[in-house]
C-alpha cells in the first residue's frame, strides 16, 4: 500500500472553483470505480486550506492522472493557489478504522 497526503490553500475568490473541479474528480471516480485506490478531500476551517489523502493498494497504479477531471483540476492549480501544494509520502503507523463507512448509532 502507498499512501500520500498533499496540502494547499487556494486564493479566497478561487474556493468554489476548487471545489466544484475536485467535485468532479469524484463524480469521474464513482463512475470509473477504480479497484485498489481509496482517496479523500478535505477542506479546513479556514474554508481555504484543502487537504487530499490518497490510498493505492501494492500492485495497483493511482488513476488520477488519466482523469480528464482531474487534469482540469491540476491545470491552473498553481494560480489558484496561496500556498502551493505540498505533497507528502505516508507510513502508516496505526489506523483505526478510517477508511470505513462511519454510521451514527441508532
Amino acid at each position: 500500500m502507498s499512501a500520500v497526503i498533499v496540502r494547499y490553500k487556494v486564493k479566497p475568490d478561487r474556493v468554489a472553483e476548487n471545489e466544484r473541479l475536485v467535485r468532479a474528480v469524484y463524480e469521474e471516480l464513482a463512475q470509473m470505480r477504480p479497484d485498489g485506490f481509496r482517496y479523500a478531500t478535505f477542506r479546513a476551517e479556514d474554508g481555504r486550506s484543502f487537504v487530499h489523502f490518497a490510498i493505492v493498494a501494492d500492485g495497483k497504479e493511482t488513476p488520477l492522472p488519466s482523469l480528464d477531471s482531474f487534469q482540469r483540476f491540476q491545470r491552473e492549480i498553481a494560480q489558484r493557489c496561496e500556498e502551493q501544494p505540498v505533497v507528502s509520502k505516508l507510513s502508516e503507523v496505526g489506523s483505526y478504522r478510517l477508511l470505513e463507512a462511519v454510521s451514527a448509532p441508532a
